[in-house]
């Protein structure tokens, strides 16, 4: 078999199938608007939030995002056996309150609040995954949350390194879960730096950090269930998930297609 042959994707006839990916995809496209609120309210692009930071929090970024990665699958995984999981709402409204709390005491309490917060954005995506039947102390799972984690944020702009993520299968095992923190942190940080920049405004205080933890978490669910809905439907179906992720890569072209002309 030539390299061109390896990678010719199956087609897909079937129109449940096809059904299914578009209402991923027109998920996938609504979250990405989450974020629009806050850079109205805010005044001011995303590019241009973490030029508000001090020069040693920018510096220390990666650091605390890394720090911040290892240790929330430590605690999402030890709080899920302590505390049930309760649902979608429960984890917004734990994001929310830990962002007001943070933003009360400005910069340093947005940065004290971080890795909890990373902690309650995991611990809803690992629901989400055992709702779709997958294990979520499995580190496939573990990988692919990075992989969510590593699409940015609400408040940047799509540039589909998500999606490439996601079709990009790799052999999973404890090493590759920690190489891919280390390869998901720097973006992972710049998004994390905006989100700090936004909840450290002065202006807005508890307001502002109880705003961005609920569009955040309510983000990162929704990539979560586009993520784990193409894996179940590709262990459901047998097509392979890098073909459900051209498939779906092509329908969010097809939905975003039309809204584009529009801004143009």
């Amino acid at each position: 078999m030539t390299a061109l042959q390896q990678h010719v994707l199956p087609p897909i006839n079937d129109p449940s199938v096809h059904a299914e990916i578009d209402r991923l995809a027109r998920r996938y496209v609504d979250a990405g608007g989450f974020g629009m609120d806050i850079l109205n309210t805010i005044g001011t692009s995303a590019e241009h939030l973490i030029e508000r930071l001090p020069a040693v929090v920018r510096g220390r970024l990666d650091q605390l995002t890394r720090s911040g990665l290892t240790r929330a699958f430590n605690a999402a995984g030890s709080s899920r056996r302590v505390l049930r999981d309760r649902g979608e709402w429960f984890n917004r409204m734990l994001s929310t309150a830990s962002g007001a709390a943070g933003g009360l005491a400005g910069l340093p309490g947005a940065v004290v609040e971080l890795p909890f917060t990373i902690t309650t954005f995991l611990r809803a995506m690992l629901e989400i995954a055992e709702e779709h039947g997958f294990d979520p102390e499995s580190d496939e799972v573990r990988t692919e949350c990075l992989r969510i984690f590593a699409a940015g944020g609400p408040m940047a702009e799509d540039d589909g390194a998500d999606l490439g993520l996601l079709a990009a299968r790799m052999s999973i095992t404890g090493q590759t879960v920690q190489g891919l923190i280390a390869r998901v942190a720097p973006r992972f940080a710049a998004v994390l730096g905006q989100k700090l920049a936004a909840q450290a405004t002065p202006i807005f205080g508890a307001v502002a950090g109880a705003s961005i933890n609920y569009t955040f978490a309510r983000y990162y669910q929704e990539l979560a269930r586009v993520h784990f809905g193409i894996l179940r439907l590709s262990r459901e179906t047998g097509i392979p998930a890098e073909a459900l992720t051209e498939a779906l890569r092509l329908s969010i072209e097809r939905i975003q297609a039309p809204r584009r002309l529009r801004r143009a």
